[in-house]
């Protein structure tokens, strides 16, 4: 089977690997000096000019911690003039008024501030630095005063796993247009905390949870790094008789101001290679920030030949390629599973997804 490749419709951008935090689970260094060869502000400019040049997918200027770069204003503003929709993901301690004003004026249309725990002893915990859960809903309340969109992004653990739901309470409280739930991928430091990572069993329970959550929800809700999840609102909506929630075609959710096949974007369960990709402060083109096996280089390489070209992607696009009993699972093509949980537990990204308690029919 042939598949079509279509440019990009989402990219995460590791803008700078620098950060003021040490999470524990974070994939990146997280260090605070400069990482050598980190892309400069002439490179930055080249690399949205190729992107611009494709498509004008969302443009997630991530980290580390991007607001530590200065030119993150300038950054911003050429994207967006370049027809880019640019957004950007932040810790939230650093967010004063004057640079939400700013990001507000470079065009960027929405922010989304990590919170890892309800509380502040559980959040900064996690964080790994001392009032930080207090300082990102100083930044969050500087965002909702400034008339900014902006969702709440929680990555699961072992540790936080029973404040799930207290987490989706409070990102209603507070205003979030959206709350987007993370499974942990042991890779970075969150290597070193393997055994954080949620069983089998409980990553199901939470993606019913979450279905469930889905229906009555006034913000929007999506599962990253949960590919299982499409796999789940298929069985239950089918048990039921009914439509899947918004999230299995990829609309966006009423309450959120975004466009139509914005944000919330899920047309299937692993996105990597076939819309969506991540790219390191230093050039370095990936499936995704949890997969380690490089694309390409951008300094070396057109970011348009790297997306069409990389056998890696090619690899991923064709789900008929999986291993294992992803490669006879009915569900292969809304799943596929988490390549990067398959990279990181056998070395090879097309075996079986490790995390998945489903049997297929070809296997029962």
């Amino acid at each position: 089977m042939i598949f079509m490749v279509t440019p990009p419709k989402l990219i995460a951008w590791e803008f700078t690997a620098r950060c003021n935090l040490s999470c524990v689970h974070c994939r990146g260094a997280s260090t605070d000096e400069e990482v050598p060869g980190e892309l400069t502000t002439i490179e930055s400019k080249r690399f949205i000019d190729e992107i611009a040049g494709m498509s004008n997918p969302i443009l997630i200027l991530s980290g580390g911690e991007p607001l530590v770069r200065e030119d993150v204003y300038e950054i911003a503003e050429y994207g967006t003039n370049k027809g880019l929709r640019v957004v950007l993901a932040t810790n939230g301690t650093l967010l004063d008024e004057n640079m939400v004003n700013r990001l507000i004026e470079s065009g960027i249309q929405r922010i989304s501030v990590s919170i890892d725990g309800s509380t502040a002893e559980s959040h900064d915990k996690f964080r790994g630095s001392e009032g930080s859960f207090d300082q990102a809903l100083e930044g969050i309340n500087i965002i909702k005063d400034a008339g900014l969109e902006f969702q709440i992004n929680t990555t699961i653990t072992k540790r936080n796993l029973s404040e799930i739901p207290s987490i989706y309470e409070f990102a209603q409280h507070i205003g979030a247009v959206a709350l987007h739930i993370f499974m942990l991928v042991p890779t970075g430091r969150g290597k070193e905390i393997e055994n954080e990572e949620i069983p089998p069993e409980d990553y199901e329970n939470v993606l019913n949870w979450f279905y469930d959550k889905q229906k009555t929800a006034k913000i929007q809700l999506k599962a990253t790094c949960a590919p299982h999840y499409f796999r789940i609102m298929k069985q239950r909506s089918k048990e039921e008789g009914t439509t899947p929630p918004p999230a299995m075609s990829g609309s966006e959710h009423p309450h959120s101001k975004s466009h139509p096949h914005g944000y919330s974007a899920m047309t299937r369960g692993c996105l990597g290679g076939t819309s969506f990709c991540f790219v390191s402060s230093v050039g370095g083109v990936y499936t995704c920030g949890y997969l380690p096996e490089p694309a390409g280089n951008i300094k070396e390489t057109s970011f348009k030949d790297i997306w069409e070209n990389a056998t890696i992607f090619n690899d991923l696009r064709d789900p008929n390629n999986l291993k294992g009993k992803c490669g006879v699972c009915e569900y292969r093509f809304i799943c596929s599973g988490c390549r990067a949980r398959a990279y990181a537990a056998t070395g090879d990204y097309l075996e079986e997804e490790p995390y998945c308690v489903y049997i297929p029919q070809k296997r029962r």
